[in-house]
């Protein structure tokens, strides 16, 4: 039985908490990067994390919930990056194209894109799963743009009304021609002249509309 204390995820996913929980977590985004999904057996991660089996189910029932949770960490991770490399007093301009090469280099690298599969594969059956990783990553990365913007408008630099709006147009410019690509299985790889050519050309289009 889950107590009142439980986290969220707890509640909603039955993954608990225990003193071995980050070294399962870490056990597992090794083999899992190194295996990919289907192909990490709970024998492979338990010996990476050093634990037994029965700890490892302790904490959780299935491996697609301990796959999400090292996505979600993952998550964080790059968001917390993100929020504490960035100066975020500096110009606009500089500031879009550090978050948006970020923001592709995460979302293109093979464990984003493994994230993402899984997320889409199971948002029929378990879409808080997908509710999970979504509040761990991209909404906290977009309260964070749209909390920038506001502060660049505050200076000058920037005109913009809607920051919500805002923000999500510049996370969609950003996905321009490699995502569709990535979603359709035509390219599973992208350069980093790939991912430059991209994030310029959203900057140059997102100042074009909001700069001053």
């Amino acid at each position: 039985m889950v107590s009142d204390t439980a986290t969220t995820t707890e509640r909603t996913t039955g993954v608990r908490k225990g003193r071995k929980f980050d070294q399962v977590l870490a056990g597992a985004r090794e083999v899992f990067l190194r295996d990919g999904f289907e192909g990490a057996s709970v024998d492979d991660i338990a010996r990476e994390a050093g634990v037994s089996k029965a700890t490892l189910y302790s904490y959780f029932p299935d491996k697609r919930l301990l796959f999400m949770e090292v996505a979600s960490a993952q998550c964080r991770a790059q968001a917390s990056e993100a929020l504490t490399t960035i100066d975020l007093t500096a110009p606009p301009r500089q500031i879009l194209t550090q978050a948006g090469q970020m923001f592709l280099h995460f979302i293109y690298s093979d464990m984003g894109q493994r994230m993402f599969r899984i997320c889409v594969a199971e948002a029929d059956r378990f879409p808080e799963i997908g509710h999970e990783f979504y509040h761990s990553g991209p909404m906290v990365m977009r309260h964070a743009m749209i909390e920038y913007l506001s502060a660049a408008v505050e200076r000058g630099d920037l005109k913009i009304d809607d920051m919500p709006l805002a923000a999500d147009q510049f996370a969609e410019l950003c996905k321009s021609d490699l995502h569709p690509k990535l979603l359709f299985g035509i390219q599973t790889s992208f350069s980093d002249a790939e991912i430059t050519r991209i994030v310029d050309g959203a900057v140059d289009t997102f100042m074009a509309r909001y700069g001053t």
